[in-house]
């Protein structure tokens, strides 16, 4: 099992409201448990001649408060319009994709379906989050460096 496929399973588990799940076929056991509100999760892998190794993915196992947004400086008229991109799972958001580099998007900046807006990181891994929606960066939500939950609104888009 690939580890995206173990993260998409982790954050299926997390929305479902389970409490714990194990899974195990002849080569995999997964084991799933959730105290409070962040997930933990084992995974071991089993093969004919080798002992068991066990990985215990990086997922924060005391409850972690996500940021609350601050309000955005548009009028009500305009924000109805407003399209909100939101996190695909449970991780870490950086705007860009080392200290060194440029941000991915900035609020101004114009996007189009495709253009990577910032990268989440989960279990050791960069995801890249690319944009599904054409328009204008008018606010970001969420602060450089800080966990983001799934489906945690991060930019807010007027469209074009």
């Amino acid at each position: 099992m690939e580890t995206k496929e173990i993260q998409k399973l982790i954050d299926f588990i997390a929305q479902s409201g389970l409490d714990e799940v194990n899974i195990e076929t002849a080569d995999l056991k997964i084991k799933v448990k959730r105290y409070g509100s962040a997930p933990t999760a084992s995974v071991t892998t089993t093969s004919p001649a080798a002992p068991a190794p066990s990985y215990a993915p990086a997922v924060p196992t005391a409850p972690v408060a996500p940021s609350a947004p601050a309000e955005p400086v548009v009028s009500t008229e305009a924000a109805s319009n407003l399209i909100t991109i939101k996190s695909p799972m449970i991780g870490t958001f950086y705007r860009a994709s080392s200290p060194e580099t440029p941000a991915f998007s900035n609020i101004g900046d114009e996007i189009k379906p495709g253009k990577v807006v910032c990268v989440i990181e989960a279990m050791k891994l960069f995801n890249e989050i690319e944009s599904e929606v054409s328009g204008k960066i008018v606010k970001i939500l969420v602060e450089n460096a800080t966990p983001v939950e799934f489906d945690q609104p991060l930019f807010l888009v007027e469209p074009i």
